[in-house]
């Protein structure tokens, strides 16, 4: 129960913490920034309980945590360097593009300290899901 809950209480909790930050920066409510990037990261958050959980009940020399962790390096090596360079190529090309067009997302990637505040995140939901499975 502990493997499927703890990753979606990740995601929850950092997307509950980013809409927050959001929302103070902008001084609304930030509906429209809710998606790919901004801190905490999701990704990182989801893929991060899930290792340290593992690392947690099974301890690090078990085969599913060393699974787990290249999954959690590919997505947020991911995160950091294509989805970010994907958000670059959407901010030249909406400075490229008409104003009547509909301006492609450029917020995609994330930074190393919006991706280390999903690590955060991640690491800490899954030590409260130890201790409570």
């Amino acid at each position: 129960m502990a493997y499927a809950l703890t990753p979606f209480l990740a995601w929850l909790i950092a997307g509950g913490l980013k809409f927050c930050i959001n929302s103070i920066k902008s001084g609304r409510l930030a509906f429209g920034l809710i998606g790919y990037g901004g801190l905490p990261s999701n990704h990182s958050a989801i893929v991060s309980s899930t290792a340290a959980l593992i690392a947690f009940k099974e301890g690090i020399q078990h085969p599913a945590f060393g699974v787990a962790l290249t999954l959690a390096f590919i997505v947020m090596l991911d995160a950091n360097s294509l989805r970010r360079q994907v958000g670059k190529q959407a901010a030249a090309i909406n400075r490229l593009t008409p104003e009547s067009d509909t301006p492609l997302r450029e917020r995609m990637g994330h930074s190393r300290v919006e991706i280390g505040a999903g690590i955060l995140v991640g690491v800490g939901v899954a030590w409260v899901m130890q201790r409570l499975f």
